[in-house]
């Protein structure tokens, strides 16, 4: 499943979508805003919009993860809009029989949803 969402993602909901009775592993990261030093203040909010089929660039993603490692389901949701510090920014979880293929699938799954095309960031300090 993959999705885009203006609401808060729900960590107490987010297992029952992914959990499988087959599943050895169900791994979960969430993305979190953190408050960060810069030249303009700390980070009190980050600002996420969207410029394009986000949820195509969702779907490519996890078709890529299924091909390269054997995961029974993969859930990928990115937020949009505005997102203060401790909140959370994006889900990346995975199933599959074996620890290693949730893993790796996992952590290719983050380092494309920190990439993607379609989301424009912008930091807003105080």
């Amino acid at each position: 499943m993959q999705r885009i969402t203006d609401k808060p993602i729900d960590p107490a909901t987010s297992y029952d979508l992914i959990a499988r009775n087959s599943s050895g592993s169900v791994l979960f990261h969430y993305a979190v805003v953190k408050a960060q030093q810069g030249a303009e203040g700390t980070t009190c909010r980050v600002d996420y919009s969207l410029s394009g089929d986000a949820e195509e660039e969702l779907r490519a993603i996890a078709a890529d993860m299924a091909a390269s490692w054997s995961i029974e389901d993969s859930l990928l949701i990115r937020r949009i809009g505005q997102v203060g510090v401790g909140e959370i920014i994006s889900l990346v979880a995975v199933s599959s029989p074996a620890s290693e293929d949730a893993f790796a699938a996992c952590k290719y799954g983050i380092g494309r949803l920190k990439k993607m095309r379609c989301i424009n960031k912008k930091e807003v300090c105080g």
